[in-house]
């Protein structure tokens, strides 16, 4: 801890007290930041757990039945099938605010499938790679927005943390410190003045005698 150069004085003392307050109010305020950040922090990481269990159960169930759709008819049947493959699809991108910090938020739609394909050409393992990739294209965007807010939230909690070390371990101790230094430099010096009145009204009782 550091003692502030600040004169004692009362004005001094007076408004070490006012920014003590303030820096207190501070902290109190950050910490409460710090501890919403946390939950929004840890309820993102958990869902974003469970997409990514999703996505990874999903993506190689997707790209087996591709497989067996290629062994079906062969990877120029399939190319062909894809070119005249449509699915309509929107996907949304806005944000929201939370403590003043901007997250992304991500929306798709995606029309179900249907029966894209004709009879000859293709296989049902054709239409099932289609609706695994369709189903996984619904996580993606979730994923993207979850991954995306997890760093935004961690790096603002890790800007929140340092100001609450700051002010916990450093100012308010030096605040506190120095209003200590202040208020007994006061005190000695009112007994000092104390002291020195008592005297000079001892002499002049005195010298009046």
């Amino acid at each position: 801890m550091t003692i502030l150069n600040i004169a004692p004085t009362k004005s001094g003392l007076l408004t070490l007290k006012r920014q003590l307050a303030v820096a207190e109010e501070g902290y109190d305020l950050l910490e409460q930041k710090r501890q919403i950040l946390v939950f929004e922090l840890m309820k993102r990481l958990k869902r974003a757990r469970e997409v990514e269990r999703l996505v990874n159960q999903a993506l190689p169930a997707a790209f087996a039945a591709l497989r067996e759709a290629t062994l079906d008819v062969g990877a120029p049947a399939m190319d062909r099938a894809a070119l005249a493959a449509s699915l309509n699809h929107d996907v949304t991108i806005g944000a929201i605010h939370l403590m003043g910090l901007r997250l992304p938020q991500v929306t798709a739609r995606i029309e179900p499938p249907g029966l894209p394909f004709g009879v000859g050409g293709t296989s049902a393992n054709t239409d099932k790679a289609m609706k695994r990739f369709a189903g996984t294209l619904l996580l993606l965007p979730e994923l993207a927005e979850l991954e995306t807010a997890i760093l935004r939230l961690a790096a603002e909690l890790r800007r929140t943390q340092r100001r609450c070390n700051a002010l916990s371990k450093i100012f308010i101790p030096n605040y506190r410190q120095t209003i200590t230094f202040i208020a007994s430099t006061l005190e000695e010096r009112e007994r000092e003045a104390f002291v020195i009145v008592k005297m000079i009204r001892d002499r002049l009782a005195a010298e009046g005698s």
